[in-house]
């Protein structure tokens, strides 16, 4: 009788996991055992700037998966090592004593999971177990490239390639994989991972259930409004959904099939649709992630941007980690990330180029700190998004474009309903005025002056970034 092990990483669901339902299809029809490890690697998550609250996350969902996989009469079990370079001789050790036959898992992209599983292949080569890789976290099972066989280095041209062919290629979503036994006993004890803290539950219930009624609600409720109040942080506009992507408990394969069937029904158009293209940057910047590795080792995509002498300052980055730049946007912005784990795409944009632009400070410093602090922190996309706003990336956002964030509170909160609730010492102040407070209102309220000169600093980033293209 052979033994099957799933060894679980960031894909904590039950239903479309091509290893998950892989090992079990092959165990139903022979009989076979299946097990599922997860593999805790705390020193490495903190190398990875892995966010406490994420942590928290994974272990009830992991908890939540664990009775799933008993019912299915998986057994489970947790593993520990310090860093990945630690796993292949566990691994190899619990694969011989188990005596397993054969290991499955889910393809990641970042280089450090990259080298750990051909290090994990190359420790179980000589040990008689078949080892299925699976690709579950793209659409499409191979990176896209263009007529010439190169990666996209546009976005706009490898959306419509990468639409065209989902078209013609998009794998389909899996159901829930068949019991390969009868159930298990319920163990009622819950995973506590190294590191974790706690988490807004209230927000984002630990639950697969949950994340795929909260999808269907919104693309039936939500998805043709989406274009129209994605950017107006004071309302619900956008799905929240990105933090049971980041953990694995949704898929964008599952998104595809909701988004395609929704747009269907009403007659709206999906390759058209805004937030399915929202989810393409997600998918492109994995691409890049493939492709380019050096982005997994802190390198800017646009190598003449090495050359900048960004701006070191801890106070600065303090007041700006703590929502006190005296910006109301700005600050808003920080304390939703600080008291929900979680901000909204536009203000991802606007702090991140206040914090590159105009605080001048490098990217990597802010991107990590958002990893530390985000319920939905993807390696790609937060370095993506930041490459994007320090116009240091692929297809980033030109150097001479700015944010304003005055004029970007003004237009997407028009009357401060989002700085009131986040940035309370400002909640009475009128609305022509909340955007930027005179001194004698913040001086009344407690609230700081701006901690920079928003024309002086703008000239500054300009001429440097000039200078850079002039040499």
């Amino acid at each position: 009788m052979a033994h099957h092990l799933v060894w679980l990483r960031n894909d904590l669901r039950s239903e479309d996991h091509p290893a998950l339902y892989g090992a079990c299809q092959a165990a139903a029809t022979s009989g076979d055992n299946v097990t599922a490890v997860y593999i805790a690697t705390p020193e490495q998550w903190q190398r990875h700037d892995e966010a406490p609250a994420k942590l928290t996350l994974r272990s009830q969902l992991l908890t939540s998966l664990r009775s799933k996989l008993a019912e299915l009469g998986i057994a489970f079990e947790l593993l520990e090592c310090p860093r990945y370079s630690d796993i292949p001789a566990l691994l190899t050790g619990f694969v011989h004593h188990q005596g397993i036959s054969a290991l499955w898992y889910n393809r990641e992209y970042p280089l450090d999971e990259v080298n750990r599983d051909e290090a994990v292949c190359a420790a179980l080569s000589g040990q008689s177990v078949d080892v299925h890789p699976c690709d579950g976290d793209m659409l499409l099972a191979e990176p896209t490239l263009n007529g010439q066989g190169q990666p996209y280095k546009v976005f706009t041209p490898w959306y419509r390639d990468w639409v065209r062919k989902n078209e013609q290629l998009a794998l389909p979503a899996l159901p829930s994989p068949p019991p390969v036994g009868q159930p298990l006993a319920a163990n009622s004890a819950p995973i506590e991972l190294p590191g974790a803290t706690q988490y807004r539950e209230d927000l984002w219930p630990a639950s697969e259930q949950h994340a795929q009624t909260l999808l269907g609600h919104f693309v039936i409720n939500q998805l043709q409004s989406y274009g129209d109040q994605r950017d107006i942080p004071s309302i619900k506009g956008t799905s929240t959904l990105s933090v049971y992507l980041a953990s694995g408990v949704l898929t964008v394969r599952q998104i595809f099939a909701a988004v395609v069937g929704a747009c269907e029904a009403s007659g709206h158009n999906w390759r058209e649709d805004d937030w399915f293209r929202e989810l393409g940057w997600r998918e492109f910047y994995k691409n890049l992630m493939i492709h380019y590795p050096k982005l997994s080792r802190g390198r800017a995509f646009k190598g003449e941007t090495e050359r900048l002498h960004w701006q070191s300052d801890e106070q600065l980055n303090l007041l700006w980690q703590q929502g006190q730049t005296g910006f109301p946007i700005v600050d808003a912005a920080m304390r939703q990330l600080q008291r929900t784990g979680w901000m909204h795409n536009r203000l991802r944009m606007i702090t991140a180029s206040f914090y590159t632009k105009l605080l001048f400070m490098d990217w990597r410093a802010g991107e990590a700190y958002f990893m530390q602090h985000l319920l939905d922190g993807d390696f790609a996309s937060n370095n993506g998004g930041w490459q994007w706003s320090a116009s240091t990336g692929c297809d980033a956002s030109p150097w001479f474009r700015i944010f304003n964030p005055t004029r970007q509170s003004e237009k997407f909160d028009p009357d401060g309903a989002f700085i009131r609730k986040l940035v309370p010492e400002l909640a009475d102040v009128p609305a022509k005025q909340i955007h930027c407070p005179p001194s004698a209102v913040r001086q009344a309220c407690g609230y700081p002056e701006p901690i920079i000169d928003y024309s002086q600093a703008r000239s500054a980033a300009l001429a440097a970034f000039k200078a850079l293209s002039e040499n």
